[in-house]
């Protein structure tokens, strides 16, 4: 299986799945404990919840499991938020802060994942953005994650339903932070934080470079927002994931046209 998947756009929008896909290979799924094996700290069908949203919207996913290796983190390996409970590039425990392997992988595992996995869907994002930069004038990422509403080593109490994460304002313009905001807190019944327990990950630290005109935001959904259960066999609620793609359509559709005015903003200076 290729390590990520691309799929072109015309517009100036590229959505980013890190933790989409499911895939192993069968080396290192042989090191895994059975926590391990059962994945569950996938962003479960998140991928499928932002199906056809905006037509015309790039898309970069990863097809392998964040287990394998982590997209969305520093491939040094520092840690995204020091001083607090976090996952790393290669995990070795779950969000549970249990074990997840029989074998822990060697430092010769971490640095094959890193150039056969974690390189590439990089330089996939590096070679969109760049493209997208070319035809549109700018261009703006948006990493699309979800995780269990009720996650005590991250967090206490229950998550917010919208978890808009812009690296405290240093990732992007700060009209595409106002318009996330308000659109979201505008919805009703979705509780809504900007930069709160979720700031971004490494991708939208990395990646995000407003001077550049470069944009880059991550959006956290809390996954009781569109599915049934947030435990095995972890299915879709459809009726929840309709209505929470009403609010990610336009929140999509308003990021678009704001790219779009930035540019003429900045073509009539």
């Amino acid at each position: 299986m290729k390590p990520v998947t691309v799929v072109e756009g015309d517009l100036p929008l590229v959505l980013c799945f890190p933790h989409s896909g499911i895939y192993v290979p069968d080396a290192v799924y042989d090191q895994m404990n059975d926590r391990g094996k059962a994945l569950a700290d996938t962003d479960w069908h998140v991928d499928r919840l932002y199906d056809g949203l905006l037509p015309g919207a790039s898309i970069i996913r990863a097809n392998f499991h964040r287990y394998v290796i982590d997209a969305n983190r520093d491939p040094s390996g520092k840690s995204l938020y020091p001083g607090k409970n976090t996952t790393g590039l290669v995990p070795v425990i779950d969000f549970e802060g249990e074990d997840i392997w029989t074998t822990q992988p060697s430092l010769e595992d971490i640095d094959i994942r890193r150039a056969h996995f974690h390189a590439p869907y990089h330089q996939a994002i590096e070679n969109e953005l760049k493209r997208v930069k070319e035809q549109h004038g700018i261009a703006l990422l948006y990493d699309c994650h979800s995780i269990r509403s009720q996650v005590p080593m991250f967090f206490s109490g229950t998550l917010p339903d919208l978890n808009i994460g812009t690296n405290d304002g240093q990732s992007c313009d700060s009209a595409f932070e106002q318009i996330a905001t308000q659109i979201c807190k505008t919805e009703n019944g979705y509780s809504t934080v900007t930069n709160g327990r979720f700031k971004g990950g490494w991708t939208t630290r990395h990646y995000g470079r407003p001077d550049e005109n470069i944009h880059a935001i991550q959006m956290e959904l809390s996954q009781s927002t569109y599915m049934k259960q947030q435990n095995p066999p972890w299915q879709m609620d459809m009726k929840k994931s309709d209505n929470v793609r009403i609010v990610l359509k336009q929140l999509l559709q308003a990021l678009t046209e704001q790219a779009s005015q930035l540019v003429e903003i900045k073509n009539q200076d």
